[in-house]
C-alpha cells in the first residue's frame, strides 16, 4: 500500500496531516460481490485497472476473512491477523485515521474532560432520549385537542357550524405545513445542527400555538396551524435522527421508539384536557352564548396550554448536547469527542470514546470521497439510495393509509357514530389515549430483541383484523354495536401503537448513510405528512357518505404493508449507522421468496444465544438464509478485540 502526500487537504483544516492512498480501492468497492452485480440502491462503484487485478484479488481474499468470526479467523491466519493487528493498533496509538490525518492536537483522555462533569453516561443518554421524546408529544397534543375540539358546541357555535368539508380543511391543512417544513428541515440541520434545529420547530410551534388560542375568526385559525404544522414538520423529522445519532448501536431501537411514546403522551394529555374543558360548556348557559368567556375558555384553554408546554420545552432544549457525528461531519472534531466522551461515560470499556471516534470520522471521511458535500442532492439520494427512499417512505406512508389518523383525529367523531353521545365519545376517547400509551412501552424492550420486521407485521396483521371487523359490526348495526366498536377501536390503536406508530419513525432515520441522513429521513417525513393530509381531508366525507364501508380501506392497506414489510424491509437491529450498507445490500442479494423463508428460518431459531441476530446469505449451497449471532460478526467489538 503506497501513500503520496498531497497539499491541499479537503477533508480537514491547514494544520492536520492528509496522505492519500494510492491504488488501492476500497473495501466496498472491492467487494467480489459487487463486482458481480450493481448495488441494490445503485450507488456509484469504481471500476478496477488490469494492472492492480492481482492485488485487489489478494485483498478481496483479506475481505472474506474479515467477515469471519474472530476465533475461526484466528486459526485460519494467525500470522495475517497479528500483522493486521499491529497495523490497527499503531494507526490507533499515533491517533490517525484510515485517512492519515493525524489528531494529535486533540485531548483523548475522556475521562479527564468527564470528570469534571456530574451528569454524563447512562443517564445522560436516557435524559436526553426523554426529554428530546417530549419535543414529539407537541404534534400528539395538537392532533388530539382539534380532534376533542369539533365536537364542542362552542367551538361550533364560534365558528357557525362549520361543514364538513371545511372541518377536513382546517384540521388537514397542519399537514401541509408539516410536508413543507420536513423537506426544507434537511438543508436546515445540516447547516446549523440538529439542536439548533430542534430549538427552531419548537419556536415555530408556539407562534402557531398562539395564534389559534386567540383567534378571531376560522381563517386565522388556519394560518395558527400552518404555523403548528411547521413546527410539528421540523420536529418529527430532525428528532427522530438526533436520537439515532445520539444512541449506542444495542439501545438505538428502544430509545426512538420512546420518542413515539411521548408523542402519545401528549396525545393522551390532550385528550383528558378537553374532556375536562367539555363541562365547561355546562356552566349557566354556556351552550348558548359561543362569544362569552366561558364558552371562549372552553375550546381556548386545550390550545393554550400546548404553548405553555413548547415555552417549557424550547428553554430546556439549550441544555441538550449536539449531535456527535453532526460535530465531526463539521470538523469540530473536539466538541465532538467531548460528547461521545459523555455519552459513553458509563460504558465498560474505557477507550469506548475514541474508538467511536475513529469509526465515524472514517466513515464520514470516506463518504466525502464516494460523495462530496457538493454532490448531496436530493437528485443523488433518489438515484443512488432508491431502496433506501422506498422503505423509509412506504413504512411512513403505510402508517398513515392504515387508518391511525381516522382513529386519531376523528376518534370522538367514530364513537358518536357507534352510538355514543358527545361526552360519551369524549371519555372513551380518554380511555382509548391511556390505553394507546400503554401500548408503546413493550417495543421499547422488543425491538432490539425481536427486530423491526415481526413488530410491524404482527402490528399490521392486528390492525387489519380490527378494521374488517368493525367496518363488519358498524353494518350490522345492533344494540351491542357501540360497544364492540369501542373494544375494536381500542385494540387496533394498541396495535398501531406497538408496532407502525414508532418503527417507521426509526427506519427512516437509521436507513441511510450520513451524507443523505437529513435529506432522506425529510423526503420521507414529508410523504408521511402528505399522506398524513389525505386522510385527514378525506375522512369526515367519506364518514358522510359511505359510512361502514370506509373502514375497508384502511384495513386493506394493512394487509397489503405485510406484505411489502415481509419482502421488502431488511432488519437492521443492533448494526452499527456506519454498518447499513451492508445489510441492505445483503438482504437485496436474494430473491423475495427466500427473505420469507428465511423470516420463517429466523422465527424456528429464536432461542439462538447471541445478542443480536441477523439472516445472512450462504452463496456456496444454494440454502438462502441461515442465522448467525451478530456477536461473532460484530465490527465494532472486533475492532475493540485488535486494539
Amino acid at each position: 500500500m503506497s501513500y503520496e502526500r498531497i497539499e491541499t487537504n479537503p477533508f480537514r483544516d491547514e494544520n492536520s496531516t492528509l496522505f492519500e492512498v494510492d491504488d488501492v480501492a476500497s473495501s466496498s468497492e472491492r467487494s467480489s460481490q459487487n463486482e458481480s452485480h450493481e448495488s441494490p440502491d445503485n450507488k456509484p462503484t469504481t471500476s478496477h485497472h488490469n494492472d492492480i487485478a492481482s492485488e485487489i484479488t489478494k485483498l478481496d481474499q483479506d475481505d472474506d476473512e474479515d467477515l469471519i468470526p474472530q476465533k475461526n479467523k484466528n486459526n485460519q491466519n494467525s500470522d495475517s491477523n497479528d500483522d493486521d493487528e499491529e497495523s490497527y493498533g499503531s494507526d490507533t496509538d499515533s491517533f490517525t485515521d484510515d485517512f492519515g490525518n493525524s489528531y494529535n492536537t486533540l485531548d483523548f483522555d475522556n475521562k479527564r474532560y468527564t470528570s469534571r462533569l456530574s451528569f454524563k453516561g447512562t443517564r445522560l443518554v436516557y435524559f436526553t432520549s426523554a426529554f428530546v421524546s417530549l419535543f414529539l408529544a407537541l404534534f400528539g397534543a395538537e392532533q388530539a385537542s382539534c380532534s376533542g375540539l369539533i365536537v364542542f358546541d362552542t367551538f361550533n357555535g364560534y365558528f357557525h357550524d362549520p361543514s364538513a368539508a371545511t372541518i377536513g380543511v382546517v384540521i388537514s391543512i397542519l399537514e401541509i405545513g408539516a410536508m413543507i417544513s420536513s423537506i426544507m428541515v434537511a438543508k436546515i440541520s445540516d447547516q446549523f445542527g440538529r439542536k439548533r434545529t430542534i430549538l427552531i420547530g419548537t419556536f415555530l410551534f408556539m407562534v402557531g400555538g398562539s395564534l389559534q388560542s386567540f383567534c378571531p375568526n376560522m381563517f386565522v385559525f388556519g394560518v395558527g396551524r400552518v404555523f403548528s404544522g411547521f413546527g410539528v414538520g421540523i420536529l418529527s423529522t430532525v428528532v427522530p435522527s438526533y436520537q439515532c445519532e445520539i444512541s449506542p448501536s444495542e439501545d438505538r431501537g428502544k430509545l426512538v421508539c420512546a420518542e413515539f411514546t411521548g408523542n402519545i403522551t401528549g396525545y393522551a394529555l390532550s385528550v383528558w384536557i378537553n374532556y375536562f374543558c367539555y363541562f365547561i360548556q355546562d356552566i349557566g348557559d354556556t351552550r348558548k352564548k359561543p362569544y362569552s368567556f366561558l364558552a371562549n375558555l372552553s375550546w381556548r384553554l386545550p390550545l393554550f396550554i400546548q404553548v405553555v408546554i413548547a415555552f417549557v420545552l424550547f428553554l430546556g432544549g439549550f441544555f441538550i448536547v449536539e449531535s456527535p457525528r453532526w460535530l465531526l461531519d463539521n470538523d469540530m472534531d473536539q466538541q465532538g469527542f467531548h460528547v461521545l466522551a459523555l455519552l459513553y461515560d458509563s460504558h465498560s470499556d474505557s477507550s469506548k470514546p475514541k474508538n467511536e471516534f475513529f469509526m465515524i470520522k472514517n466513515n464520514i471521511l470516506q463518504e466525502r470521497v464516494t460523495t462530496p458535500k457538493s454532490q448531496r442532492t436530493w437528485k443523488h439520494l433518489l438515484t443512488h439510495f432508491k431502496i433506501r427512499v422506498f422503505v423509509a417512505c412506504s413504512s411512513l406512508i403505510f402508517a398513515q393509509f392504515n387508518g391511525i389518523n381516522i382513529i386519531s383525529y376523528y376518534a370522538p367523531l367514530v364513537f358518536e357514530q357507534a352510538g355514543f353521545n358527545n361526552s360519551g365519545a369524549l371519555l372513551m376517547t380518554g380511555i382509548n389515549g391511556i390505553v394507546y400509551l400503554l401500548s408503546t412501552i413493550p417495543t421499547w424492550f422488543l425491538v432490539d430483541k425481536w427486530g423491526r420486521r415481526p413488530i410491524l407485521i404482527s402490528s399490521g396483521l392486528a390492525m387489519g383484523i380490527c378494521l374488517f371487523l368493525v367496518a363488519v359490526f358498524m353494518l350490522v348495526d345492533k344494540s351491542y354495536t357501540p360497544s364492540i366498536v369501542a373494544t375494536l377501536v381500542i385494540i387496533y390503536n394498541a396495535s398501531f401503537g406497538f408496532g407502525f406508530g414508532p418503527i417507521p419513525f426509526l427506519l427512516s432515520s437509521e436507513s441511510y448513510p450520513l451524507s443523505v441522513r437529513a435529506k432522506g429521513a425529510s423526503l420521507a417525513v414529508a410523504c408521511n405528512w402528505f399522506s398524513n393530509f389525505v386522510v385527514g381531508l378525506m375522512t369526515p366525507i367519506l364518514k358522510e357518505e359511505i359510512k361502514w364501508a370506509m373502514y375497508l380501506f384502511p384495513a386493506s392497506s394493512c394487509i397489503i404493508s405485510v406484505v411489502v414489510v415481509t419482502l421488502f424491509y431488511p432488519e437492521t437491529k443492533g448494526v452499527e449507522l456506519e454498518d447499513i450498507d451492508r445489510v441492505f445490500d445483503e438482504f437485496y442479494a436474494t430473491s423475495p421468496i427466500k427473505r420469507v423463508k428465511g423470516l420463517r428460518r429466523r422465527k424456528g431459531k429464536a432461542k439462538n444465544k447471541g445478542k443480536y441476530a441477523r439472516i445472512e446469505q450462504h452463496l456456496d449451497d444454494g440454502s438462502a438464509f441461515e442465522l448467525h449471532a451478530l456477536n461473532d460478526l460484530d465490527y465494532e467489538n472486533q475492532r475493540r478485540e485488535v486494539i
